[in-house]
């Protein structure tokens, strides 16, 4: 297995960004784990909060760059049809 992965990104469709994998698959879980399945969903910030309790401390030590991944997921996923970003401000992501 690799340790990078290819991830998109919904706002530069057809650009694609190589990441360590291990903290990836990790952010990842830790996303899906916390949004819910329904609009309007959470914020940036109470997802990337939620999160710090689901990220194991060894790739995220006291949730060392837990923002940058948040992120880095969460495009990627919006860019795969995953998760979807509800109207209105602040931005609000949920589970499709």
């Amino acid at each position: 297995m690799s340790d990078t992965i290819e991830i998109e990104n919904v706002i530069q469709p057809g650009k694609r960004y190589r990441v360590n994998r291990a903290k990836y698959d990790a952010a990842r879980a830790a996303l899906l784990a916390v949004l819910p399945a329904e609009a309007p969903g959470l914020t940036a910030r109470d997802a990337q909060a939620a999160m710090k309790a689901h990220l194991p401390e060894d790739l995220f030590p006291g949730g060392e760059k837990v923002g940058w991944w948040m992120k880095a997921v969460q495009l990627d996923l919006e860019a795969k049809r995953i998760i979807a970003r509800s109207a209105g401000s602040p931005l609000r992501f949920h589970r499709l």
